[in-house]
């Protein structure tokens, strides 16, 4: 049987939490109960003895160790100089899904949690071979992390009532027709079931 780890994209303050700057993700997350199926998804993999990873993102305040120029988004963003600075409250885990014995992955470039972190040398040590993923984006983070993870060998499962984008339609589309061909499609319901 596969050693599975559950992989939480960005579920963070200043991503989807009370200090965001993207509401519209905000709102897409309320429209799926995608904070609240989390939650649910995670609390089982816990009973289950399945490590939570979450995988989140920050810059340092001179901005080392991150390329800041080199994408329109990032740019974007970071004309806000406070904007998801390490130790910040906006860079926190949403609370209601952070547990005590949770792991973390900070990463400082990029929109995946595998290239320039030690999250692929965490799962191989943790004798993990497939990861299922929660979270957001399905602009970016999760696309990403689906694509990193099959070229690093794992097996990926992207639980589709706990991952959201922008625009509805869009995100529907990324999910037919970009995480299909990478990820097997699943729902908390249906993982909830099984790890019980």
């Amino acid at each position: 049987m596969e050693r599975v780890a559950v992989l939480v994209m960005e579920m963070q303050r200043g991503v989807v939490g009370d200090l965001t700057k993207f509401p519209d993700l905000v709102a897409a997350c309320d429209r799926h109960d995608v904070i609240a199926n989390a939650a649910r998804l995670l609390q089982a993999a816990r009973r289950t003895g399945l490590p939570v990873i979450h995988c989140t993102a920050a810059f340092r305040p001179d901005r080392a160790g991150s390329h800041t120029g080199n994408c329109p988004f990032i740019v974007s963003l970071l004309k806000d100089p406070a904007h998801m600075l390490d130790g910040a409250p906006a860079t926190e885990v949403l609370p209601e899904l952070l547990d005590p014995g949770d792991l973390e992955s900070r990463r400082h470039h990029g929109f995946s949690p595998f290239t320039g972190t030690s999250l692929d040398m965490t799962l191989r040590s943790l004798g993990v071979s497939e990861v299922v993923a929660v979270g957001v984006s399905l602009n970016l983070g999760i696309p990403g992390l689906a694509l990193e993870a099959v070229n690093l060998g794992y097996r990926v499962r992207v639980v589709t009532d706990a991952v959201a984008g922008v625009p509805e339609e869009y995100a529907r589309a990324v999910l037919k027709h970009t995480i299909s061909l990478l990820a097997t499609r699943t729902t908390t319901v249906g993982l909830v079931e099984e790890w019980t």
